[in-house]
């Protein structure tokens, strides 16, 4: 077959591109699961090459890959290996990992599809033949040494999505955050009139309201680093059914120290393994904080466009930033495209979380989750959709929002909530009735109250301040 190179592994012969760096294992997958075209996402396939390359670190310190088992590696084919499990974690190799995300539950494809590429490359730098059927670095024997699809598979899906949330998410919400902070700052002075049921309410300032959002934010981060801490344990060390059967006592111990180095985050080898082989139920976890990121976001976004509604016959209490032509028949009209954008990120995020849960609770049977390659694929997903939506969202909305005082003003003297800081001096009864008499007659609380002689004018002025009503009053 023209292309093409024939592989052999315990099934029998197969043919595979003739440069390809993985083999037969990899290639089976591939022509088994042709579901989605969707891929293992890089940071995913980087976490699989950061767990072989701390697992070749321990089974060396250990003496196992020199030591023992049935083909002793010498120092130099170690550090081929640790070479080559260095590149794929750095990223160097991203075209060689062609398997479906819906492939076997416990991603026994894409394991072998790492060991098969690992141990090529490691063969390639030692200047041997990385085609030949007798491999000198061996996927299964060497790269894969201690360890089974089981315990190293969910392993490097809590690395991607701790690394990912730590790295990505967290710094995205801070900036978020500072914007939307800075907004407050900027417009502390400026009164406006309160919503709540969308309907007129008492007075605040715009600067309390946005101030009001960026403390969402702040919690946005906590719940991300609670995120990310759900999944510090790991389960490596487990192998197949959490016994650690042909690993050594101290493997995952050390495999976690090594993964806590490479990384900065304070990975640990899971206090049970009979658990961690067999639940995700830290990823649930992990995804649960992501949802509430992402409902948050979504009440943020959505407010920032009801308050930029307009120009004319909306609130237009904000200038949101004009970024594109919003209509294809409607010549001039501006459409408020990056909350929009955001809008639907989060509908997306909150979905995932669905089939996570679904996932945990239905894919763990006895001693393994089959839903884990999904698991991870939708985990880190969700996170790069938050952390992209909110980088772009300050970049190009809330950094660059505008207050539009005059309509914040003319909206705080026409309300009938006005009437709210007379309660003191003439009653919830009396206050109620003039403000059903101001609405039917048109006029404002303050021109009916003038008219009326309700209080004495000093007492008056200073009952309808309304930077007065933005604060507690003894």
């Amino acid at each position: 077959m023209s292309g093409f190179r024939t592989e052999r592994d315990s099934m029998g012969e197969v043919q595979v591109p003739a440069e390809a760096y993985y083999g037969a294992q990899t290639q089976r997958a591939v022509e088994n699961f042709q579901i989605s075209g969707n891929t293992l996402p890089p940071s995913l396939i980087h976490a699989m090459g950061q767990v072989k390359l701390a697992a070749a670190h321990a089974n060396r310190d250990l003496g196992k890959l020199s030591g023992t088992g049935k083909n002793p590696l010498t120092e130099t084919q170690i550090e081929a290996l640790i070479s080559a499990a260095t590149e794929v974690a750095a990223g160097k190799f991203d075209d060689q990992f062609p398997i479906d995300v819906y492939q076997t539950g416990s991603g026994t494809s894409s394991n072998m599809n790492v060991n098969e590429v690992i141990s090529n490359r490691a063969i390639e730098i030692l200047d041997e033949d990385r085609f030949a059927p007798e491999k000198s670095v061996h996927p299964n024997d060497h790269v894969n040494m201690g360890q089974s699809t089981n315990d190293t598979f969910p392993t490097a899906i809590h690395v991607a999505v701790a690394s990912s949330i730590h790295h990505e998410l967290i710094p995205g919400l801070e900036k978020f955050a500072d914007s939307l902070k800075q907004k407050a700052k900027e417009w502390d002075q400026i009164i406006k009139i309160g919503r709540t049921h969308l309907a007129d309410a008492t007075p605040l300032r715009l600067g309390q309201e946005f101030g009001g959002f960026a403390r969402q934010l702040e919690l946005c981060v906590e719940r991300a680093r609670r995120a990310a801490a759900a999944v510090y344990e790991l389960p490596v060390g487990g192998t197949a059914v959490g016994s650690g059967i042909n690993t050594h006592p101290e493997f995952g111990h050390r495999v976690s120290l090594e993964l806590a180095k490479l990384t900065g985050i304070a990975f640990v080898e899971a206090s049970n393994h009979f658990e961690a082989n067999a639940q995700r139920d830290g990823l649930v976890e992990c995804h649960a904080e992501l949802k509430t990121i992402a409902t948050t976001l979504f009440n943020v976004s959505n407010n920032i466009r009801w308050l930029g509604s307009g120009p004319r016959c909306g609130f237009y209490e904000i200038k949101i930033p004009d970024l594109q032509p919003g209509s294809s028949i409607m010549p001039g009209k501006v459409n408020p495209v990056m909350c929009e954008s955001m809008m639907q990120v989060t509908t997306r995020v909150i979905g995932n979380d669905q089939t996570i849960t679904m996932s945990g609770a239905a894919g763990g049977q006895f001693q393994l989750n089959i839903m884990m390659p999904m698991m991870g694929f939708t985990a880190l997903e969700s996170i790069h959709l938050l952390a992209n939506s909110s980088n772009e969202f300050v970049k190009l909305c809330s950094d660059h929002m505008e207050a539009n005082k005059e309509a914040c003003n003319a909206a705080v003297e026409n309300s009938l909530s006005m009437v709210t800081s007379l309660n003191p001096h003439i009653g919830y009864e009396k206050a109620s009735a003039l403000a059903k008499e101001a609405f039917k007659s048109g006029k404002t609380i303050r021109e009916l109250c003038t008219e009326q002689k309700i209080l004495p004018d000093e007492t008056l002025r200073e009952a309808l301040d309304p930077m007065s009503m933005t604060e507690p009053q003894a």
